[in-house]
């Protein structure tokens, strides 16, 4: 592992707590800027998953990009190339870093507002799309961002909450344009019952990841959010 990195792996529930061939990097983590979490998401080298064209195993995608850093530099640091960019809502701090990864990947983005220059591809509600070598279903969640998505890989228990909720009980703001605290409480509880039973690590868009009891945190941040 890269210094100023934090990699995890994926656990699969079902495996007795076995860890799977993806790995997941915060290659923000260090940044100085304002910018958001940059997770990475590969499979781990010499894994039995399907490789992609240049023989890396599974597809090497950036869940949001982050802003005010050296992203190209920071993902070139454990891959050679990118598959695609997903972005959980399009909040500057989420997307700024987009420009310079499409320049030097030639990358395509998806997420759920095509009209919005960040976003090449749409992904809609309850859709699917390939991580690493796991297959993640997304949510939609707005609240914070009306195009806002959540991403849930029930196989392995892993989440990417964007900005809906953070560690601690916290969630989202609302007071940006299209923050609406009601629908950000529905999202909440849509988002709790969509991972009751399944959960093990959320990756949210700032702060640290929740990998201790997330369900209870889920609930934190859900009753904190109708105060």
């Amino acid at each position: 592992m890269t210094a100023g990195t934090r990699e995890w792996a994926s656990r699969n529930p079902e495996a007795g707590g076995r860890r799977t061939t993806d790995v997941i990097r915060n290659v923000a983590r260090d940044a100085q800027g304002m910018t958001s979490n940059a997770f990475l998401v590969t499979g781990r080298p010499g894994s039995r998953a399907p490789a992609t064209d240049d023989g890396e195993p599974g597809r090497r995608v950036l869940v949001d990009c982050g802003a005010n850093y050296d992203a190209v530099a920071a993902v070139r640091e454990h891959v050679d190339d990118l598959d695609a960019v997903v972005v959980t809502h399009t909040h500057p701090d989420h997307v700024d870093a987009l420009p310079a990864l499409r320049e030097a990947f030639d990358v395509r983005t998806w997420g759920y507002d095509t009209s919005h220059d960040a976003v090449d591809e749409r992904l809609g509600d309850r859709e699917t799309v390939q991580l690493g070598t796991a297959t993640f279903e997304t949510l939609h969640t707005p609240g914070h961002k009306n195009d806002h998505l959540c991403l849930f890989d029930d196989e392995n228990g892993v989440l990417f909450a964007g900005d809906l909720v953070f560690a601690d009980g916290a969630f989202g703001r609302t007071d940006l344009a299209e923050g609406d605290r009601e629908r950000l409480v529905d999202s909440i509880d849509r988002l709790r019952k969509w991972v009751a039973g399944d959960l093990g690590a959320i990756h949210t868009g700032h702060g640290r990841s929740i990998e201790t009891t997330p369900e209870e945190s889920l609930e934190l941040s859900a009753r904190a959010a109708r105060v």
